[in-house]
């Protein structure tokens, strides 16, 4: 199961990276976010959980001090990425569905750019004061049966605030944006189906087409916040009733594996409903990519 998890986050981001790097017709303000995103997602499955995979199973630490502290480092910075591009994202498309004659002007390249680097620069020292201020980088316990044991070490203020930061501030902006996006986009399919009841014959077809497109808007944008509440919630609850945060319980630790199946999940969820993202896995995968001419391909 955690090797299946591994892989599908490696190869699935992996994809996302590849066609948005090379086909010129992805370069796009909004593609910037997917790729930065997929490149956070990519690095937990490629360094984060192949170490924790190991954790998990063994529930001793065998790597050493350093390596320890490393790998709480980049958990924690790699995520708060993660969650943090998850919410621009949610930004940017409230803006294209609610302000669409303005998007094009609000939402830029240099704009993505700043939202990127704000993902980059701005959370990661947060992660870094949770960790120093709670001991984390003092290693692992060297005092049990074990060689050593690796987990996070938190005090009951610091993981109120981790709370508030890490799930309950970006689940709400993806809440609120994600509902307001709904009823917008609600509101403007039946702008248009009324428009075209004046043609008799249409009606049925329009309202139809009307229909079909609020239901599939209900889909997305409930699998959007199904699957981040579904990684999140169950282990933050467990977090919030635990003790201790280092409990060595097995159930704290799967939930924990839970939280990474948020990057497998994320190239499926933001990128597999994209048309142009079926077209290049086909052209990746028979490697088309590799002619002189793919990048100007047309998705």
């Amino acid at each position: 199961f955690f090797i299946s998890v591994v892989m599908l986050t490696v190869c699935g981001n992996l994809v996302v990276i590849i066609s948005i790097s090379h086909f010129k017709q992805l370069h796009t303000p909004t593609n910037l976010l997917l790729l930065s995103l997929a490149v956070a997602d990519f690095l937990i499955g490629l360094i984060v959980m192949p170490l924790a995979m190991i954790r998990y199973i063994e529930t001793c630490w065998y790597f050493g001090r350093t390596f320890c502290s490393i790998l709480k480092l980049l958990d924690s910075v790699l995520i708060s990425v993660s969650l943090s591009n998850l919410a621009f994202i949610a930004i940017d498309r409230y803006f294209a569905v609610c302000d669409p004659l303005l998007y094009s002007t609000k939402i830029n390249f240099k704009m993505m750019r700043l939202f990127i680097l704000c993902s980059w620069l701005l959370f990661p020292p947060y992660r870094l004061a949770l960790l120093y201020f709670n001991g984390n980088f003092d290693g692992p316990d060297t005092l049990s049966i074990c060689l050593g044991q690796c987990f996070f070490v938190m005090s009951a203020n610091w993981r109120i605030i981790d709370l508030i930061v890490t799930l309950i501030l970006p689940c709400s902006i993806m809440i609120g944006l994600y509902v307001n996006i709904f009823i917008v986009a609600t509101r403007q399919a039946r702008v248009i189906s009324s428009i075209t009841q004046q043609i008799l014959s249409m009606d049925k077809r329009r309202n139809k087409i009307s229909k079909k497109s609020e239901r599939k808007a209900a889909k997305t944008l409930g699998i959007v916040v199904f699957v981040f509440l579904f990684c999140w919630v169950p282990y933050y609850l467990c977090v919030l009733i635990e003790e201790e945060m280092h409990t060595s319980s097995g159930v704290l630790y799967f939930l924990g594996f839970i939280v990474y199946l948020n990057s497998a999940m994320n190239p499926i969820i933001y990128a597999l409903f994209y048309p142009w993202f079926k077209k290049s896995v086909k052209l990746i995968i028979t490697l088309r990519i590799c002619n002189p001419d793919s990048s100007l391909i047309s998705l």
